[in-house]
This record gives structure tokens, C-alpha cells and sequence, in this order.
């Protein structure tokens, strides 16, 4: 043992080791919470870029822990520890062991390696690799500070038992072990769990910024879908944008077309006019080039306004496909300033903009398809009514001219209002009249064995429902249900306001139906072959179409005991407006 070297007192060691130890965390953390580390930190699946990358850091990490010690007996008091157990506990068993033999295998070769660089050396890995091993098999304790602390504590231990098995002579290694062993075990759990407690705390923030950004970003999304379903115009990038501006407190925001500007709300608006051309040479750039921009200064912004409040823009290309239809545009003031989460919120707007305007497309489609197969099923409905009609009619024209005459301007004045049906929704009276004009020639071929009953609410005459819709369920309670009995029966409709909905029953005391009919009756097929209670089938099949499953038809009924049908309308637009159609 050389004498001469100076040994410090191990309350001294205690001192210097605490105050590199703070310089070590302060620096490390600052490193860890700088971009690219930042983004590389978190996830349990790491690109293998991210894995080396984190690896070497920590391992340098455990190299600074070196010659941040004392060295005393031709070793070194250090503080490597509390890096390679945080990398093994942050990363797992890969970066845990990767950085146990980056700064294990530095220790053992340095020139100063001295009569403990082999134990030393060892502990070094075998920490990393327990740290990373324990993070594999306890996931949810692995930045836990006491399970750091607590691997301090071990791993410093038989750190100091490998010195005393390893090292020779072993009486140096005694005294060694007698001034740094306290220490060097004290502040190696203190710095890990101290640097774990700060990781966990710095992945937590993270999250929460996370959260609150995607919360934000759906916020924004749930309240524009609506305006954008129907394309990018200015209503709806005026209000698109007064939502943004609204959700992010941002100075102004605008969204333009491919060459005019749709919405300009807050800073500017008085220069930067709806409907005029691009004021600023950067929404051409952005356009042009379908890059998004981040700009920080007036002059890159390029408007030509002298005195223009807007000093930041955060700009992006909106898309449609392939092709670069506006762009949604952030501006910051001196008083409002933007940042990067600003950009990266952008950005993800302009993504779920882009898509949802990609939808219109596929939902103008899906409207066409579906407002086509609604004029079909009433196709197949108009001539069933017409020609029963007829048959009706015709039976008269020898025997009542004049109520032949009566009954032919009541089809007159059912074909005429029909012919106009499948262009929009329509009153309930304007459909009772149907109903009416149906029964009307019912009644006039069956007599008293067809009886009705029409009852209202008062105020339901208004509510807008499909056209050709109940005069169907009518007509299968008289054909099916009345018809086949002697005496005949009742037939009898009934309308009513119930939670905000329209609900309508047609109900009959007729022959009634079997299941097995009932459920032919409301079968999602389309059933050309069959012939019987085609119209009941269509207003089922046009009810779910418009409006979804939830729609459908409710049919109640048993052999002999009649038939119930019922279904519920939801409120709509105005008179003549297109059919709605369910997604």
C-alpha cells in the first residue's frame, strides 16, 4: 500500500461524493428531458436506434460516475452505481447490461484501474443486468424509487464483497473497503432512487401532456366533424376555425382554399378578408410544396400589411387524396406566442381534416346508393297499390258509376302527391292523406266489414316522416288481417309524441300472423319471389336504411289474435329536405 497517497476521512467522502452526485443528476436529467431523448424514453418496444441510443447514454452516464469520485488507494470512490441500476430499471435487461459493460468494461481498462478494477468491474455489470432482469419480471415496479434504492443497497454491498474476494493484497483492500464501503452504498441508493423518482416523475408529466394534447385534438375533432362532413367552405371553415381558436387560445386562425382564404377569425381578420386571395407568401410556400411549416418572424410570414399584428404561423397543407385543397393555418402575436405542441396539435388536425374530407366523397356515394335503393323499394310499392286500386275501381264502374267517379279522383289525388315522394320527407297529414284516400277505396269495396280509425296527437300533424311509409302497414293489416275474416274487422292508427320521437302503431283485429311470417316480415333479405306483405317488408327495410337497426319495425302479433306493428320516427329537417341516411 502506498502511504503517501492522501485518504480522506470518510465524513469528507461522504460531502464530495453528495455534491458530484447533484451535478451528475442535474446534468443527466437535463439530457434526459432534451429532444431526440425525450421521445426516445417511453414504450416498451424500442426501435434498435432508440435501444443503442439509450444504452450509450447511460453508459457514459456510468463513466462520468468514475471520475466523479474520490480516488483513494489507487481506486476509486465512485458513483457508477446509481447510473447502470437506473438504465437496467428504465430499459430493461438490454440497456441495463449494455450499460453495466460500457462503464463496467471502462473501469476495468482505464489506466488507473488499480487492484480493484476486477471486482470492480463485475459489480458494475451485475448490477445493470439485476436492475434490468427485475424491470422484466416486475413491470410495474421498475421505476419504483424503493426498488432502486433497495438494489443500491444490495448491489453496493456485494460490490464491497467483491473487492475483499477479488482484490489483493487483502489488506488494502480491507482499508479500502473501510472508507469508501459506507459511503460509496449511501449515495449510490440515494442518487438511484433519487434519478429513478425523477424519471418516473418526467414520464408522468409526459403522459399527462399527452393526454391533454390527444383530449384537445378529439375536443376539436367531435365538434368539427359535423361542419366539415359537408365539404371545405367558408361556413364551415368559419366555424372550423372558430372552434381551433377557441379550443387553443391561439392569436388567429385561418384555413384557405387553393387560392382564396375561407376563415380568418381573431388577429388580422380586419386585413386578411374572407374571399380574398392568400395575403402571405407562406400559405403559397406551404401550398406549394405541401410541407408544414413552423415560422417564428413577420418576415418569413410575408404579409404586406404594414403593422400586422401576426408575428408566428404555424401552416399546413389540408389534402383530398393526392391533392392539396387549402391549408389550416395558427398565427401567434408578441403576446401570444406558439410552441411546438401547437405544431405537433396542428399537424394532427390537418391529418383528421384531410380524412374527413376524403369521406365526403365516400359519403355523397353511400347517399346516392342508398337514396337510389329507397326509390326502388317505393317503385315496388306504387304499382302494388295502383293496380289493387284499379281492380277496386273497376268493380264499380258498371254497377255506381258515380262512386267509380268519386273513388277515381281520390287515386287521382293519392298518385298525384305521390309522384313527388321520394324526393324528401313530408308531413304526417300529408301521409294520413294517403292513408285516407286508401281506405277510402277500401271501404268502398268491402262495405262496413272494413272499419277504421285515424287518431292523432294534436301537433303531430307536422312531424316530417318518410313518404309512402304507414299507407303499407295499413294495406297489410286490411289484405291479410281483415279481409280473410266474414265479418271483417277494425283497422286503426294511432300517432304520438314520446321522448322526442314520433311513435306510430297500426294495429288491426284481424286473422294475425305466426312467427314464422313475422319473421319473413322483418328478415334483413330482400325477398323478390315473394308476394305477400311487400309493403310491410319495404317500410321495415326504408325505416332502417334512413334512420338505423334501432328503427325498425316492432310487430306483435299471434293467429287469430291480430296484429300490432310499430315504429318510432326521429325529429327531422324541413318539408322537401333530402332523406336522411343512417351510417
Amino acid at each position: 500500500m502506498d502511504l503517501d497517497i492522501f485518504v480522506p476521512a470518510v465524513p469528507d467522502l461522504f460531502l464530495n461524493l453528495s455534491q458530484r452526485f447533484g451535478l451528475l443528476l442535474a446534468g443527466g436529467f437535463a439530457i434526459m428531458t432534451m429532444a431526440p431523448f425525450e421521445r426516445m424514453n417511453f414504450g416498451r418496444q424500442r426501435p434498435l436506434w432508440s435501444l443503442l441510443a439509450v444504452t450509450a447514454l447511460f453508459g457514459i452516464f456510468g463513466i462520468l460516475g468514475t471520475y466523479t469520485g474520490n480516488y483513494v488507494f489507487r481506486s476509486y470512490a465512485n458513483l457508477r452505481a446509481m447510473g447502470v441500476i437506473t438504465a437496467g430499471l428504465f430499459g430493461g435487461p438490454v440497456v441495463g447490461i449494455g450499460a453495466g459493460l460500457i462503464a463496467g468494461g471502462h473501469r476495468y481498462l482505464i489506466d488507473i484501474g488499480g487492484f480493484s478494477a476486477l471486482p470492480c468491474a463485475l459489480a458494475t455489470f451485475l448490477e445493470g443486468a439485476a436492475a434490468g432482469l427485475i424491470a422484466r419480471r416486475f413491470p410495474g415496479q421498475a421505476l419504483d424509487w424503493g426498488v432502486a434504492m433497495a438494489l443500491g443497497i444490495v448491489g453496493e454491498t456485494v460490490h464491497m464483497g467483491l473487492v475483499l474476494a477479488l482484490s489483493r493484497p487483502f489488506a488494502e483492500a480491507v482499508d479500502l473497503v473501510e472508507v469508501i464501503g459506507a459511503p460509496m452504498i449511501v449515495i449510490n441508493a440515494m442518487g438511484a432512487a433519487i434519478f429513478v423518482k425523477a424519471l418516473g416523475l418526467q414520464r408522468k408529466l409526459r403522459e399527462q401532456r399527452d393526454s391533454t394534447e390527444a383530449r384537445r385534438i378529439l375536443s376539436i375533432a367531435s365538434q368539427t366533424v359535423a361542419h366539415l362532413r359537408g365539404g371545405l367552405t367558408p361556413d364551415s371553415a368559419r366555424a372550423t376555425a372558430a372552434i381551433i381558436l377557441s379550443e387553443t387560445g391561439v392569436a388567429a386562425v385561418a384555413i384557405t382554399g387553393n387560392a382564396t382564404i375561407l376563415a380568418h377569425v381573431g388577429a388580422g381578420e380586419d386585413h386578411h378578408t374572407v374571399g380574398e386571395p392568400w395575403r402571405t407568401k407562406a400559405t403559397r410556400l406551404a401550398f406549394e410544396s405541401g410541407t408544414a411549416l413552423f415560422l417564428h418572424d413577420p418576415e418569413a410570414i410575408g404579409c404586406a400589411k404594414a403593422g400586422c399584428p401576426l408575428r408566428e404561423a404555424i401552416i399546413v397543407p389540408l389534402r383530398k387524396g393526392s391533392e392539396i385543397r387549402g391549408c389550416l393555418k395558427l398565427y401567434g402575436t408578441k403576446d401570444r406566442p406558439l410552441g411546438k405542441p401547437l405544431f405537433e396539435l396542428a399537424k394532427g388536425l390537418a391529418a383528421l381534416f384531410s380524412t374527413q374530407l376524403e369521406l365526403e366523397d365516400i359519403g355523397i356515394a353511400n347517399q346516392l346508393l342508398a337514396h337510389a335503393e329507397i326509390r326502388r323499394l317505393q317503385a315496388q310499392i306504387n304499382p302494388h297499390f295502383l293496380f289493387n286500386s284499379l281492380n277496386t275501381i273497376a268493380s264499380f264502374c258498371r254497377t255506381a258509376p258515380g262512386q267509380a267517379r268519386e273513388l277515381l279522383l281520390d287515386l287521382a289525388r293519392y298518385m298525384r302527391r305521390n309522384l313527388d315522394s321520394s324526393r324528401g320527407l313530408v308531413r304526417l297529414s300529408e301521409e294520413m292523406d294517403q292513408v285516407r284516400s286508401y281506405l277510402a277505396i277500401e271501404q268502398a269495396r268491402f262495405g262496413e266489414r272494413i272499419r277504421s280509425e285515424i287518431d292523432l296527437e294534436p301537433g303531430c300533424q307536422e312531424w316530417l316522416v318518410p313518404p309512402l311509409l304507414i299507407q303499407p302497414l295499413v294495406e297489410n293489416s286490411v289484405r291479410h288481417g281483415l279481409q280473410g275474416r266474414e265479418e271483417g274487422g277494425r283497422v286503426r292508427v294511432t300517432a304520438r309524441r314520446e321522448n322526442g320521437h314520433l311513435r306510430v302503431v297500426v294495429e288491426d283485429d284481424g286473422l294475425g300472423m305466426s312467427q314464422d311470417v313475422v319473421d319473413v316480415l322483418l328478415s334483413p333479405r330482400t325477398l323478390e319471389s315473394m308476394t305477400e306483405g311487400v309493403g310491410a317488408r319495404n317500410s321495415n327495410q326504408r325505416l332502417i336504411q334512413l334512420f338505423g337497426p334501432e328503427y325498425g319495425l316492432r310487430v306483435e302479433s299471434a293467429p287469430g289474435r291480430g296484429s300490432r306493428i310499430t315504429f318510432r320516427v326521429p325529429p327531422a329537417g324541413k318539408p322537401g329536405e333530402a332523406l336522411p341516411v343512417s351510417a
